[in-house]
């Protein structure tokens, strides 16, 4: 969250203008939450979706599977010029690091969430299904709905 707040502010303030910023990651429960924030940077520079997979995976060596509880999480950040004020909206969704990369849709960790409630990875959810659950399209579905509820104020009128 605070990252996302801190992006929004800053830009924002550098624009003067109304400024949306998000953050979103994987949290594997098991490690503290981790990676987090540093889902994309996980292991370094130079790393791929692949190399970050196999590295989550070798952290979680060990670990029985009903410690692997994870969800993806995303915050966006709405700094309004007017009056310097932040709001956020979250979205996530529950899930599982499973230990078998599959499915091909999708990015970064998608191949390693299981996703319950279609008893899938979200690689391999359609991009139609993976729309209806997705964190960024809750978390962005909130931001839009007080924008639009919010539009004069937010303009200044």
């Amino acid at each position: 969250k605070e990252n996302a707040i801190l992006k929004a502010e800053t830009y924002g303030k550098l624009t003067g203008r109304l400024t949306l910023a998000d953050d979103s990651g994987i949290e594997v429960d098991a490690l503290g939450g981790l990676p987090g924030i540093y889902s994309a940077r996980y292991g370094g520079e130079g790393k791929n979706d692949n190399d970050r997979n196999q590295l989550l995976l070798s952290k979680l060596e060990g670990i029985s599977e009903d410690e692997l509880t994870a969800r993806f999480r995303c915050v966006v950040a709405l700094w309004n010029p007017i009056d310097d004020n932040v709001v956020t909206f979250e979205g996530k969704i529950e899930g599982r690091v499973t230990r078998n990369v599959k499915g091909r849709n999708g990015f970064g960790y998608d191949p390693l969430f299981f996703f319950p409630e279609k008893n899938r990875t979200l690689a391999e959810l359609t991009s139609q299904e993976k729309e209806l659950v997705s964190h960024r399209g809750e978390a962005m579905k909130g931001a839009i709905a007080y924008m639009e509820e919010n539009v004069f104020s937010l303009r200044g009128d």
